[in-house]
């Protein structure tokens, strides 16, 4: 059984689990005070728990359907809706919608989702880590009421631990990375949090003890959902500890704010800053050795004798009429003389580059001319500005194309489009895919040329590219968008 039959093997069940649930529960609750059939029973009953049930039912379906294929893209991050999809589980277990049973289920779908997904795309980090959050409070939670914890415990585990899961999200993800590098930064942050949890207890406080509780909002509402759910800020009110309750509340989260928030994100930021420097570091160091390589193969080269050797094979070829060959070996020249002297160069005008990179295809279409089933379609725009580049930045994605986009048996095809805009540079290449035998030493390679340059583009480029990469069983498409500088 495939994965897909075994998906909605699981829908199925799942379905079929909710339908029974949900009779049952009309039934438990019909058999409960109420003698015969009223119109009554619709208004108090029916429609209540099927409100309940169709809850659970959606945020299964957002998870199944929503969260796990966006957290299984290959590229660019998740949309936001995600975070929505957690907050409204979140939400539906607060205000007793979701049972602790069904919480749990809810918690163990969203954890296997999180542990089969696409980790290598680092959009996802965000909201793999809130994914995981969010489901062990659930688990914590649901086992905190299940056994019968002391009070304090649950109202602090119900509202406190949630409020703080959020703060410490935004703490990591967006407040630290703003102040990280400036005086003074963690008795910046310190304070803003102090700030941010004075407002939020407040808040809860006054929201909690004068309007959630007030006797007319909460009357009669207290057994409305006590045979449903095990977790209800409802029942935690009726047992008549409303003060408690918002004492708990206002102090637990800016107690746990302050105490436990400030240093465990100052900490992770910390920690998971170092490794990315130390990540950038390594990357430097590789290309350090890259460019030791390059000079230690330039001082073993003599290129004077090179060019010679070069300038009289293309005498010859010339002399022999095979004008080809004597192309080829221009092309071939061209590419040596920018591998020896331009490439040395943090960058270069992007009209070099692009030379370099016709070159190459010109050499391309000189190896494949002999297949009419091949097509190579190239819109190369003329660069006469004095935009710069770093060297061999683009030649990867062409030479990818080439690797893996042509075959002299298959029909196949190349179309490469390169244009400028102002200082923004617009690169699309798009490709034919031929899969590589068994026995092929290059099958095994594949896409490495592409992870180098994504990290160049991570290190010499930061928020300043967009990379796409789209890929099924037949094609294979890349466009980059970036922004260069002018030769200042």
């Amino acid at each position: 059984m495939n994965q897909k039959e075994l998906a909605k093997l699981e829908l199925w069940i799942v379905t079929g689990c909710i339908i029974v649930a949900f009779i049952f529960s009309l039934i438990d609750r019909s058999l409960n005070g109420i003698s015969k059939f009223t119109i009554s029973i619709i208004g108090e009953n029916f429609i209540p728990i099927l409100f309940n049930y169709l809850i659970i039912y959606i945020c299964y379906l957002f998870l199944v359907f929503h969260v796990s294929p966006e957290l299984n893209k290959k590229e660019g991050r998740p949309a936001r809706s995600v975070a929505l999809v957690f907050l409204l589980i979140v939400a539906a277990l607060m205000i007793d919608t979701i049972s602790a049973y069904w919480a749990i289920l809810l918690a163990l779908k969203l954890l296997f989702i999180l542990f089969t997904c696409n980790k290598a795309n680092k959009e996802n980090a965000l909201y793999i880590e809130a994914g995981f959050l969010t489901s062990t409070w659930i688990l914590a939670l649901s086992a905190v009421f299940l056994l019968s914890f002391h009070y304090a415990i649950k109202v602090y585990f119900l509202v406190v631990i949630p409020i703080a899961i959020v703060m410490y999200l935004y703490s990591v993800y967006f407040l630290i990375p703003k102040i990280y590098h400036k005086k003074w930064k963690l008795t910046n942050y310190f304070f803003k949090v102090f700030l941010i949890s004075f407002v939020i207890s407040l808040a809860l406080g006054g929201i909690f003890g004068l309007f959630i509780f007030s006797n007319n909002f909460y009357n009669n509402t207290a057994n409305i959902q006590s045979n449903f759910s095990a977790i209800s800020l409802r029942l935690l009110y009726a047992m008549g500890r409303s003060e408690e309750l918002t004492m708990t509340i206002a102090f637990g989260t800016a107690l746990t704010h302050l105490f436990l928030i400030v240093p465990i994100s100052w900490n992770i930021y910390k920690e998971r800053n170092d490794l990315k420097a130390e990540e950038i570091i390594t990357l430097k160091t590789e290309l350090g050795k890259s460019d030791a390589n390059l000079n230690f193969l330039k001082s073993q080269i003599n290129p004077h004798f090179l060019f010679n050797a070069l300038n009289t094979l293309y005498g010859t070829a010339l002399q022999e009429k095979a004008e080809r060959t004597g192309e080829g070996i221009q092309k071939l020249g061209d590419m040596m003389r920018f591998m020896l002297e331009e490439n040395v160069a943090d960058k270069i005008l992007l009209s070099k580059d692009v030379d370099y990179l016709n070159n190459y295809i010109a050499l391309q279409k000189l190896r494949t001319s002999i297949s009419s089933d091949i097509v190579i379609d190239t819109q190369i725009e003329e660069q006469t500005n004095t935009l710069q580049i770093a060297p061999m930045l683009l030649i990867p994605f062409v030479e990818n194309a080439f690797k893996h986009g042509i075959s002299l048996q298959s029909p196949s095809h190349i179309k490469i489009t390169l244009q400028t805009s102002g200082n923004t540079l617009y690169f699309d290449v798009h490709n034919s895919l031929h899969s590589k035998k068994d026995n092929d030493p290059e099958k095994l390679q594949s896409g490495i040329g592409l992870q180098n340059v994504k990290q160049r583009l991570a290190l010499l480029y930061p928020s300043q590219h967009e990379l796409i990469i789209r890929e099924n069983a037949k094609e294979f498409f890349i466009h980059l968008t970036l922004q260069l500088s002018g030769n200042d």
